[in-house]
């Protein structure tokens, strides 16, 4: 059953009460007034902009189908950040992929390729950075404000226990870093931002299609109601970490 995000139970047990305002929408349980999202037409990064719109809040959607947005183009992301004007309460990167041009992960050492794991590497590691170098300028330095960028479990070394997907795993183990990194510098300047990376849990779209099966999935609708959950408790002091759906921490 899909689970709509007005009055869920949060990950920590905070009951997410729905508030209707006159025109009958759902409002927000952030007090969160903007929302950026990166990969705005995917199927997590479009189902969050739904939930979110759905509740008032205004988002900014940036996608390469629907604004030619392309995350490993360094001129067009700058072009595009700077000319958006901000405070955003939320900032998230949802775009990624597990295949780029047709490559599959590799199942073994002797399936790597140089410039498959440079593609991995251009959209999955460096296009946050290249987002988060926008961070300071489009965070509000008065309040409450997340910038989270969707990772994954494989990304995590200490969980590593099955091998394989060498240059994806490789690539969400960095943008972990990176994220780790910015939380580091963004305190020194936003006290109240939170910079954390989130594994979504395994989503019903194109992005898994071929791996669905393996792993229990859920519905887009659901995993943003779940991640929405997690940033809603999240708090300052949570910054720099790495959290899975149920707003778990995932070991680096």
């Amino acid at each position: 059953m899909k689970r709509p995000f007005y009055g869920l139970i949060s990950p920590k047990g905070l009951l997410l009460d729905p508030i209707v305002d006159p025109l009958g929408r759902a409002a927000n349980c952030f007090g969160m007034n903007n929302a950026l999202i990166i990969g705005a037409t995917g199927g997590i990064g479009q189902a969050l902009s739904h939930s979110l719109d759905g509740q008032g809040v205004a988002v900014r959607g940036l996608s390469r189908s629907a604004d030619g947005f392309d995350l490993t183009d360094p001129d067009g992301v700058d072009r595009a950040l700077r000319a958006l004007e901000g405070p955003f309460d939320l900032i998230l990167v949802a775009s990624g992929a597990l295949e780029i041009a047709g490559t599959a992960p590799e199942k073994s050492l002797r399936a790597v390729s140089a410039s498959a794991m440079m593609d991995q590497f251009a959209l999955n590691a460096v296009g946050p950075a290249l987002v988060l170098r926008h961070a300071a300028r489009l965070l509000p330095r008065d309040r409450r404000a997340v910038f989270a960028v969707l990772s994954a479990r494989v990304g995590s070394i200490g969980d590593n226990r099955l091998g394989g997907w060498i240059s994806y795993r490789a690539a969400k183990a960095a943008v972990n870093q990176i994220v780790r990194t910015a939380a580091i510098e963004l305190t020194r300047t936003h006290k109240h931002a939170i910079c954390v990376a989130l594994h979504p849990g395994t989503v019903k779209t194109e992005f898994t299609r071929k791996y669905l099966g393996r792993h229990p999935a859920v519905e887009p609708e659901d995993a943003a109601a779940n991640l929405l959950g997690v940033m809603q408790d999240l708090s300052p002091a949570d910054t720099g970490g790495f959290y899975d759906w149920e707003g778990k921490p995932v070991p680096w």
